[in-house]
């Protein structure tokens, strides 16, 4: 582990030297080669969440079917990603490893607070009035890892699909029962899937708070990263139907203001 963070020190140390002495440039341009880096294998996990979303009214079928048969229903489920070449394990790499590299840059940046020199040179670790070792208490770069966490929670996260598969319209007492019930589930993972979009962000800018800030300047980095990476493979997402919700309601404002 210290190999590796040494690396990545003198890496740091580098673009240090390449950004003319920020290090601030310097941590967003690590943050750009390693994202750069990892895109041939977080491109595709993103591809993947896509068809899973599209697969979602068929596996909701299969659990109607098979929802008794939990072997049978995990047979038709395989068969199914098989068809569509899908490998619902395939996401967990990119984000182990961007975790792992988030590890080390902690590190790096906590040897900075005893060792202030890397290889004979001095670091200087302030940017824009902000001591990247140390915790930001400006609050800005904690804002803004919420912020933009936040836009990446509602473009992935863009509500829930309903699905319904039992007729509202039903009249057997049992179909009114099963319909009730999904009725249910539907509510319950909307109400948690809102939840999650607000509180990932909450959580992701209290963590900023509280790690030096140069962790801050590599999430905000790393996750504008992601939104146009995002962007670019499955479009604005969820922004778009929130976005038609805050327009309508301004404009159903607007109208009543005139009326």
């Amino acid at each position: 582990m210290e190999q590796i963070t040494t690396v990545i020190l003198r890496f740091l140390l580098y673009l240090y030297q390449f950004s003319g002495g920020n290090f601030g440039f310097a941590i967003i341009l690590f943050t750009l080669i390693l994202r750069g880096i990892l895109a041939p294998l977080s491109i595709p996990t993103m591809k993947t969440q896509k068809k899973m979303q599209e697969l979602k009214p068929h596996l909701d079928k299969l659990k109607t079917l098979h929802g008794n048969d939990k072997a049978k229903l995990q047979q038709e489920q395989l068969r199914l990603y098989k068809e569509h070449n899908i490998n619902p394990l395939a996401g967990c790499l990119p984000f182990i490893l961007q975790f792992a590299a988030l590890i080390l840059l902690y590190q790096g940046l906590n040897s900075f607070l005893n060792t202030p020199q890397v290889n004979g040179v001095t670091i200087n670790t302030m940017f824009f009035g902000i001591d990247l070792a140390k915790e930001d208490h400006t609050y800005i770069l904690p804002i803004l890892a919420g912020i933009t966490q936040l836009i990446l929670s509602v473009m992935i996260l863009p509500g829930v699909e309903s699905h319904d598969l039992i007729p509202d319209n039903a009249k057997s007492k049992k179909l009114k029962k099963e319909n009730k019930k999904e009725e249910n589930v539907q509510d319950m993972a909307e109400s948690i899937q809102k939840q999650m979009v607000f509180m990932i962000p909450l959580m992701t800018a209290f963590a900023a708070l509280k790690f030096p800030a140069g962790l801050a300047v590599y999430w905000v980095a790393s996750t504008v990263f992601s939104i146009g990476q995002q962007w670019v493979v499955s479009g604005p997402g969820g922004l778009k139907m929130y976005w038609n919700k805050i327009g309508s309601k301004l404009f159903v404002r607007q109208n009543k203001e005139r009326v």
